[in-house]
C-alpha cells in the first residue's frame, strides 16, 4: 500500500472529478506502488500556478442573510493555503478544474481587479456600503507577497473613501498598515483575523501555508495597537478536534488586543465532504469517524446544511454547547465591546481623469 497519502505543504492528498466534466479521476494504488518501488513519488508536490483572467467585474453581491455583509471582492480564485475544510473548494469546479488540488496549486488571479473596482465605485447607482476582501479566497495569499493586487484594492478604498472589510488568515497583511491605518482613522476598516486553534499540531496540517497561530497573534496586536479594528473568527468550529478550545482562543484574542470574536461551524459542502473525510483519514485516523458522526449531528444527521439561518451554526445539543462557550467567552473577555461601525460619509467619486494608479 502506499504510505498514508499526505503530501506535505497541502491540505488535499488528491484530486476529485469536477462533476462538469465527463472525464473523471482514479487512482490506480497498483501503479502507485510500482512508482514508489522505482524510485519515483506519486505524492510529490506541484509547484504552484498562477493564472491570469481578464475579470470582466469585481465586486460581487452576497445574497446570504448568514453573512454580514451585502459585497465581496475576490482579487483571486482558489486558494495556496490550502485549508483542508474549505467551503470555496466547490467553486474552482466553475472553471474547469477540481475542488481538491487544482484548487491549491492552480491559481486564477484577477490582475485588473483594482482598476474594476474603481470603475464600479463610479457608478452613478453606487451607494456607498462595505465591501468585503474576500468572501472566497484569502486576500493575502502566498502571491499577494508579489502581486500586490489587494494593496492596490486598499488604495482605492481609501481613494474613494469606501468602506472595506478584510478576513484573512495571513501575516502579510502587517505589509499593509500603512494603509490600514489611514482607513482606520477614517472609520473605513474593520480586519477580521480566522483563529480555530492554538494547536500548531493540528493548525499545520488542517491549514499547511497559513500563518501560525503565534504569527497571527502578534498580528492582531500589531493592529489593534494601530488602532486598526480587528475581531477573531474562530471558524470553523469542528466538534471532535478544535471545539474544545473557544475559551483559550477568545482569552488570547482579548489579549492580543481584539475587539470582538465570531464563529461558525464546520458544514461540508458538495465535494468538500469527501475531501475532509480523506484528510481525516491521512492525519487523526483515530478520530475519523468520531468526528464525521459529530459534524453530521450539528446538521440534522448530514454533513452539509444548505438552510439560511441554520447552516453557519449548526443546531442539537453540540451546536447549543458551542453557542453558549462563545457567549460566556464575550461575557467575561469582551463584555465593553462596542459594534464597530463604519463611516460612510467618507465616499465621494472621483472626477475622470483625476485618479492615476493604472495609467
Amino acid at each position: 500500500m502506499v504510505i498514508n497519502g499526505k503530501r506535505r505543504g497541502r491540505g488535499s492528498t488528491h484530486r476529485v472529478d469536477n462533476p462538469f466534466e465527463s472525464q473523471s479521476y482514479r487512482a490506480e494504488t497498483e501503479f502507485l506502488n510500482w512508482q514508489l518501488k522505482n524510485g519515483e513519488n506519486p505524492l510529490a508536490d506541484e509547484a504552484t500556478q498562477w493564472i491570469s483572467v481578464e475579470a470582466k467585474s469585481i465586486v460581487n453581491a452576497v445574497n446570504s442573510p448568514d453573512i454580514g455583509h451585502k459585497w465581496s471582492l475576490n482579487p483571486y480564485q482558489g486558494c495556496e493555503h490550502g485549508c483542508s475544510y474549505c467551503y470555496a473548494r466547490n467553486s474552482h469546479s466553475y472553471w474547469a478544474m477540481d475542488a481538491g488540488l487544482d484548487f491549491e496549486r492552480k491559481i486564477l488571479v484577477k490582475e485588473n481587479a483594482a482598476a474594476l473596482l474603481s470603475k464600479h465605485l463610479e457608478k452613478k447607482s453606487w451607494q456607498a456600503a462595505p465591501i468585503m476582501l474576500s468572501g472566497n479566497t484569502d486576500c493575502y495569499q502566498p502571491l499577494e507577497r508579489h502581486l500586490k493586487i489587494t494593496r492596490q484594492c486598499l488604495e482605492v478604498f481609501l481613494a474613494y473613501g469606501n468602506p472595506v472589510g478584510i478576513i484573512t488568515k495571513n501575516a502579510l497583511i502587517e505589509r499593509d498598515i500603512d494603509l490600514l491605518k489611514k482607513l482606520a482613522a477614517k472609520n473605513l476598516v474593520q480586519v477580521a483575523f480566522s483563529i480555530n486553534t492554538l494547536n500548531e499540531d493540528l493548525r499545520r496540517p488542517m491549514e499547511p501555508r497559513t500563518a501560525s497561530v503565534k504569527r497571527r497573534l502578534a498580528a492582531v496586536k500589531n493592529l489593534s495597537q494601530n488602532r486598526i479594528p480587528v475581531k477573531v473568527m474562530i471558524a470553523p468550529i469542528i466538534p471532535g478536534l478544535n471545539s474544545h478550545e473557544v475559551l483559550a482562543i477568545a482569552k488570547e484574542a482579548h489579549e492580543a488586543g481584539a475587539i470582538d470574536i465570531n464563529y461558525t461551524m464546520l458544514r461540508l459542502n458538495g465535494q468538500v465532504a469527501e475531501l475532509f473525510k480523506s484528510w481525516l483519514q491521512s492525519n487523526f485516523p483515530d478520530r475519523l469517524h468520531k468526528v464525521l458522526n459529530l459534524v453530521a449531528e450539528t446538521h440534522g444527521g448530514n454533513l452539509n446544511d444548505s438552510q439560511f439561518g441554520r447552516r453557519m451554526r449548526g443546531n442539537g445539543a453540540i451546536a447549543e454547547q458551542v453557542k453558549q462557550s462563545i457567549e460566556l467567552a464575550r461575557r467575561k473577555y469582551f463584555k465593553n465591546t462596542r459594534k464597530h461601525r463604519y463611516d460612510l460619509s467618507q465616499f465621494q467619486r472621483i472626477q475622470k481623469g483625476q485618479f492615476r494608479l493604472f495609467d
